[in-house]
Parts: structure tokens; sequence; C-alpha cells
């Protein structure tokens, strides 16, 4: 093989699926760029590479150097050090700096920033604040680089340096090299195959202990992913063993040691049956044990506990003295209160409230279920009861504020969420009030249902309102289809669908689909509901940007950020990655236009950071895809990058009004959702709604996904794809079950 060392100038092309990548580089005796290909999807501009590999001639793109193998090296020459400074690579130096270092020091650059970084006060702009940031990050970065090395040398990809940095410090690779498994248990995004490469490089036996342990953990983690709260211990043997490639018996052997240790927890007490009669073996993680046994535990115990608040102590004193269980509130007069008029179903809702403990009020769109929570508030506040109301997500609450009429929050500020320590609020320190309503329940795991009973006192009711026909949680668990399953609280379902209601397409079809029938479509200038017809994906993704960049802001009057894209998957060629890189493109594309004088108009490339082959750009819409307690941003959260820094490394994203800094090791929490899965999009609303629905999704197609989709749209839906596709989604009844026993603890 031919080596080269190259100074890498940009990076056209990285997929980070595959790693493959497609770098522009500076190789010493050749004047033009040369293209280096491969798997080099950690390499970053301004890096020094020394590349394996051959020459080889595409026939489309012409010469290429493909990389066999590489490693990063730093550069020699004065050129290459500007260049590496210039990157973005080390905090507090951007391309300006970098070039006014260089130019001072020349080549012994790199020893004044090792030995005598207080010598960069010489240069004109930086003072001892910039100087303490340089130094800081290079120190990191050197470390970091070693974690790299390390990694190379066993053939692991070095994209999780930073993060491994993070969490163990200097302490870095002792840890790797004493039990590369911890990585999966302690860094979020590294999972066990990751480790567990790094594990067989390192010599690690495939039945040694510590990796048939880690394996177990990660089975039982990828089945808490797939919703399930407990996996059958069966179950668990057979998908370890094939995970592991290990015996059976030592698979059992070291889960059983994990029960004995505490460390997994069997089901001692409750007999679940299979769908073929056969006793099942429930096996759990700890956090998920003590969940379902606390929120059963807490929910029964609420619904026997009486409230203290006037209204329900009124009602019960009337009721002994008539002797009349029946006797509730009057909703003629909360009709005149409210202006609204009610149905039976709704007024038996709002009667049932007056002496409710723990209410379930779940019903479809348009069926009036914010007409319905109107009512109930009316006659708790009628009586003075303090009123709290929360919802699962930031978009959530914030429909819940401007249909209720009340201030909702979300569920984790209404717990005031305190990093790491926890919730402020539990059973020490419970909330304050008499009632408390939450939204948009099905979205509802059991981690976070434990939690939110841990802060309600005995003597406050809890009303429930969501749509149970809609997709379950993103985490495990199904709350809100258990505890309405297991008949042991009161539960209103309304099904009526308002005369206003019935004007809106989006609203009808949803319930046709739920009822198993194929929307009807006549795409009429006055509807607000249209189907395209299209089967190729490359057509429909060229559809899609069409619709999202011209078509549909043209017509509506709208700015394209407020049409989201939702996709029934994550992968393939309509799937949300693929959608976002040809929306990013269209709408947020790398050059801008900018006014030199002298120049004219002139395209320039926009301030960019790169992580795992993505490019973020200020203007760009980003999801943050987990839980950071610490900067107060949830999984499902949607922003708007505002502001973006090559020098420091960092960009700020703009949350419902709040600003949050992401350093760029931290972006692998960030995805584009210019297009989003529709699993993602729960408890969200958008004007326009543009949905793709193709038979490559097959495996997807459910009726409860398309249905949850649709309910999404607020004025518009677009769907996109074929009738037969629709047709195989809407007649998927099979709603994937979720391994829980909450309703059997319940009932």
């Amino acid at each position: 093989m031919i080596k080269i060392r190259c100074v890498v100038e940009r990076i056209t092309y990285q997929n980070p699926e595959n790693g493959y990548s497609v770098l522009k580089c500076r190789v010493k005796d050749y004047s033009d760029l040369v293209t280096v290909v491969g798997n080099l999807l950690d390499a970053n501009v301004g890096a020094v590479l020394i590349v394996e590999g051959n020459w080889k001639v595409d026939p489309k793109y012409g010469r290429q150097f493909a990389a066999e193998n590489w490693q990063e090296t730093l550069p020699a020459t004065v050129y290459g050090m500007e260049k590496y400074l210039g990157s973005g690579l080390i905090r507090g130096v951007g391309p300006k700096f970098a070039k006014k270092i260089v130019q001072r020091f020349g080549t012994d650059t790199f020893t004044v920033i090792e030995d005598n970084v207080e010598l960069l006060v010489e240069i004109d702009g930086i003072g001892s604040k910039r100087i303490a940031m340089i130094a800081e990050s290079w120190q990191k970065q050197k470390e970091v680089k070693n974690i790299m090395l390390f990694l190379q040398e066993h053939q692991v990809s070095t994209s999780f340096a930073a993060k491994i940095y993070r969490q163990y410090g200097n302490k870095s690779i002792p840890v790797m090299k004493e039990n590369p498994y911890r990585l999966a248990d302690d860094i979020w995004g590294i999972g066990f195959k990751t480790a567990d490469g790094i594990a067989e490089k390192l010599g690690f036996e495939k039945e040694s202990y510590v990796r048939l342990r880690s394996g177990l953990m990660y089975t039982l983690s990828e089945l808490s992913d797939e919703g399930n709260v407990y996996a059958d211990k069966r179950q668990l043997i057979d998908k370890a063993v094939k995970l592991l490639e290990a015996s059976e018996g030592t698979v059992a052997a070291t889960m059983d040691d994990m029960l004995r240790k505490k460390e997994l927890i069997p089901e001692r007490e409750l007999v679940k049956y299979n769908d073929e009669g056969v006793p099942v073996d429930p096996v759990y993680l700890p956090p998920f044990y003590f969940a379902e046994i606390g929120v059963a535990s807490k929910l029964r115990k609420l619904a026997a506990a009486p409230a203290t608040d006037r209204l329900y102590t009124g009602l019960l004193k009337a009721r002994q003295e008539r002797g009349d269980d029946s006797l509730s509130v009057d909703i003629s007069a909360v009709e005149k209160k409210t202006g609204m008029v009610y149905d039976e179903i709704q007024a038996d809702a709002i009667r049932r409230s007056a002496m409710a403990k723990v209410m379930v009020l779940t019903g479809g769109p348009g069926t009036g279920k914010t007409t319905t929570v109107h009512g109930i508030i009316s006659v708790y506040k009628s009586f003075g009861l303090r009123i709290l109301c929360a919802a699962p997500t930031g978009r959530a609450a914030k429909r819940m504020t401007e249909a209720a009429g009340l201030e909702a929050v979300t569920i984790h500020r209404l717990l005031e969420c305190k990093p790491p320590e926890g919730y402020g609020k539990n059973e020490e320190d419970p909330l304050e009030g008499d009632v408390l309503i939450v939204d948009e329940c099905s979205m509802i795991d059991i981690i976070l249902m434990n939690s939110l009973l841990k802060a309600i006192p005995p003597s406050m009711r809890l009303i429930l309102v969501g749509d149970i026909d809609q997709l379950p949680s993103v985490g495990a668990g199904n709350v809100l289809r258990d505890v309405i399953d297991s008949g042991a609280f009161q539960v209103v379902r309304l099904t009526r669908i308002f005369r206003q209601a019935q004007t809106s397409r989006i609203i009808m079809n949803a319930h046709r689909i739920n009822e198993g029938k194929l929307p009807e479509i006549n795409n009429g200038k006055g509807s607000d509901f249209f189907f395209i017809e299209k089967e190729d994906p490359e057509e429909v993704v060229s559809r899609i940007v069409k619709l999202v960049k011209t078509d549909l802001p043209g017509y509506y009057g709208i700015d394209p950020s407020q049409i989201q894209v939702l996709t029934p998957m994550q992968r393939g060629v309509v799937g949300a990655t693929n959608l976002n890189m040809a929306l990013q493109e269209a709408l947020n594309p790398a050059e801008c236009e900018v006014f030199i004088r002298g120049r004219g108009k002139v395209l320039m490339p926009k301030e960019c950071l790169r992580r795992s082959g993505f490019a973020f750009r200020e203007g760009d819409k980003v999801m943050q895809i987990r839980n950071n307690y610490d900067k107060e941003v949830y999984n499902g959260d949607i922003g708007i990058i505002d502001a973006v820094s090559e020098t420091d490394r960092t960009l700020r994203v703009t949350f419902d009004g709040r600003s949050i800094e992401y350093d760029v090791t931290e972006l692998d929490e960030l995805v584009h959702a210019y297009a989003t899965t529709i699993h993602k999009s729960q408890g969200s609303e958008y004007p326009i709604v543009v949905m793709p629905v193709l038979m490559n999704h097959y495996v997807m197609l459910q009726r409860n996904l398309i249905y949850t989709g649709i309910t999404r749209a607020k004025k518009v839906m677009v769907m996109i794809g074929t009738r037969k596709a629709l047709a195989c989604a809407i007649n998927n009844v099979t709603v994937t079950k979720r391994n829980t026993m909450l309703k059997e603890r319940l009932t």
C-alpha cells in the first residue's frame, strides 16, 4: 500500500451510518487538492492525517486515493499548524487568531502553547481569559488524542474519544483496559457492541463474566427501548445467547448470579400468562421493577384516600344527608358559566369529576376533550380548588395553557427537576394544590409516572387526559392503556364528533382510519386533507422538498418552519435522516450570499460544526434526542440554532424562548428536525404536516402510527405515497404488545 501525509482542507461528504467520507486534502508535491475516500468519519478540517491506501480512478469523479488505514498526527509545517489551530479543535482560537499566532511563533507554535502558553499575550486581542481557555482546551485535546490513538490501535471508531474523556478524564485508558464494558454502562451513546469491540481487541474471553453480564444488561435495555418493562426469562436468555454467541448454560448461570446480587429482579408474587396460556417468568432491571410497583401502589392509595377540598367534603355530606350517591354538580349552571353546551357523556365526565380522586378522560380529535376539561376546571374553580396543570413535553404544555386557560408546565418542571439529585418534589416535599390535571398521558412512561405519583399528596385529585388510540410512550410501559384496562378507576371515553369538527377532513379521516376505513380524499380547494400519489422513493423526496420549500408556503402564506415532515422510519430513502439532509440543503444551504464592497454579492460558507457526518448551521431546526436534566431540555424538544461559533466549538439552540449552549462533543444529543419520525412527534401539533406513506415503510405501517401522524396536523395534512401502503397500514391493527404487569398489579 501507498502512504501519504495530508492536511484536510474540507469535508465534501460523510455518511454517519457507515462512516464513508469524501475529503479534499492538501498533499505535498500536488498542486490541486487530492480527493481521499474511505471510512474517515472522525477526521476534522485542519487535521493532519497519515493515510495508507491506493490510488483508483472513479468513472464519475476521477482520480481518488482510497484509504485503508489512517491515523492523525500533529502538523509539522507552518501551514499545517495554522490550519490545525484554525479548525476549531482548540477553543478560543479561530482562523483569525491562528494566523496571528503562527505568524508570530512559526514552527515553535505548538511548543509555545505546550510549555509557555502565557507568551500568547503578545498577540493583539488575546487576553488572560482567552489564554486560559486555549491552555485548557489544548490539554484536553492532548488527552482526547491519546484516547483516539488507543482506540485506533484497537480498530475502534474514535468518535467516542471526547465523551470517554469527559466521563473518566485522565483515567480513561486505565478504565478501558480494566473493564471496557463500563463504557456501555456509564456513557450515553456508547452501546454494548462498541464496548465489546474494544474488549475483543484487548483479549477479553467470549464467555468472561463481565462480558456476559454486560450483554444481559444490554439485551434488557434493548427490550426496554422497545417499550417493555420486563423480559420473560426465556426470551432474555435466547436473545442474549444469540447476541453473545455464548452457551445457554453460561448465560443462564450469569443471570442467576445477577439475580442473587439483585442486579436483576424476578417477579415472585403475580402470575401472568402469554397468548399460548403458558406462564411467563418476568425479569426486571431494578428501576423498572420499583417504578411499576410504585405506580400501582400509589395509584391505589391515591384513589382510596378522601379529598379534603370544599367541593369533595360538601358533596360527601350532602349525599349522606339525602341518601343519594348520584348527587353531583348542576350541569346547567356549569353551561351558563362557561357558555358551552355539553352532551351526555361530557356532562357525565364533569359530574364524576366532582367526587373523583383518580379519573381518566380519553377520546379522539374533535370529541370535545378540551371543552370537557374546561367544564371540569370551571367546577373546581367555583369551589376555590387550587388547580395544577401539566403535560409531558413543552409543546404539549403550551397547547394545554392555550386551551385550558390556566398555566401548564412540563412534568419535569412541575417536579422541579434538579440534576443530578433528581426531583425536588417527592414524598418529603409534595406538590401543593387540590387537583392535578395531566394532558397527553399516552406519552408518559412508567419511570416518569412513578416520579409524578411520588409527589402527589394523598388528598390531591388526579385527572389523566389522553387519546388511548395514539402510539404508546417512547419510554418503557403502556401506562394510560394499563390504567384504563385495569378497570380500577373511573374512565370516561368521549366518542361523539362535534358538528364544528365534522367540517375538518383531518379529524373525520383520523376517525375513519381508527375505524379501519380508508380516508376520504378529494383534494378539493377547500379541503384540509390531501393525498399525492407517488411510488418512487426518490421522486417522493424531491416532491416533499418542493412542497416544504415553495408550494405550501406560497399557497398558505406561511414560513417553511411552520411545516413539519413526519415519517414512519428513521432510515431509508424516505426516512428522517435522508429527508433531513435534502431539506437542510434546500432550506438552509452551506453557503449564503454576502454583499462585499467592490465585489458585490458573493457566496460565502456559513459557520458550522460537524458531528458524526452532520453539519449544524445557524437557522437549522433541531431536536433533542435524550433527556438532559442539566440543560433542562428533554427527548423530543424542538428548537432552532441561533448561533454557531467555530472558534469556541459551540452553538446555541433556542427552545421555546430559552437559549441553550452545546459544546461540539455534545452534538450527538441533537438531530436535524426538518423531518422527524411520527413517534417523536407525540404531544406536538403543527400547522401543516407532510407525511410520506410508502411500502418501503412496511415494517412500521400500523394503524395507530398513521392515526398519530394525522392528528398532529392542525390546519393542513398532506400525505404522499401509495394507496396500497396506506391501506396496508390501516389494516394492520397488530399493536405491538409490551411486557408490562401494571394492569395485573392494579387489579
